[in-house]
């Protein structure tokens, strides 16, 4: 998807993809990583996620990029955060305690921004990208991760043809082929969840399953 389509949702607030709630998912599995305490996770693509803030209660300093505006003003107004804004190079800084949003394009991220980071927490980022832009956002996770980095995961999949996403259908052997080369990947859990995700049912998906890998960079 092209930038102007999110900024175009959340400017108009059409954010039916915004999970108002934690994903259950983070709290059954990112224990697993066994990523170290206190140190860095980065949240690609973090939308105003309360993810955030379970992750920033569990001890680690939070690193995130997002690019609306309007989606990261709006979650440190929500959630009644005290935030300083700078600039550094294309990127506004968002910072709070233990807590920065870098606002603007995910590619224009350097290393130096994610320096030290031992996890990260991919709920919205993958599967919010069309196939031609997938193997770019992992080629740069590539670039930007250190070797032993951990990542949870979440995908969808489902028949594209009953939906155009996104969310987009990021199936198993696609998770291979993007990370495999790099990562040792572990899928952790699959589940059926269209019962439980009336709004898929709505446009028209018969049957969706939410995966959950453990990625660990070699």
């Amino acid at each position: 998807m092209q930038a102007e389509f999110w900024l175009e949702r959340w400017a108009q607030n059409q954010i039916g993809f915004h999970n108002p709630d934690y994903h259950p998912g983070l709290a059954a599995y990112w224990d697993d990583l066994q990523v170290p305490e206190a140190s860095t996770v980065f949240v690609p693509l973090c939308g105003k996620s309360l993810d955030l803030l379970w992750l920033r209660r569990q001890g680690y300093r939070i690193v995130a990029v997002e690019l609306s505006r309007v989606a990261v003003e709006a979650f440190f107004a929500e959630n009644d955060l005290s935030v300083s804004v700078s600039r550094q190079g294309e990127l506004a800084v968002f910072a709070a305690d233990g807590l920065t949003i870098y606002c603007g394009d995910f590619f224009a991220l350097t290393a130096a921004e994610l320096a030290n980071v031992a996890g990260v927490y991919d709920r919205a980022a993958l599967v919010a990208l069309p196939p031609a832009m997938r193997s770019a956002y992992a080629a740069k996770m590539r670039e930007l991760l250190p070797a032993g980095c951990r990542t949870l995961l979440v995908t969808f999949d489902y028949d594209q043809a009953e939906m155009a996403g996104p969310p987009f259908a990021v199936p198993a052997g696609e998770v291979a082929t993007l990370y495999g080369s790099w990562c040792d990947v572990t899928e952790k859990a699959v589940a059926d969840i269209l019962d439980d995700e009336p709004r898929f049912r709505e446009r028209g998906v018969n049957r969706i399953q939410e995966s959950i890998y453990a990625l660990t960079v070699r």
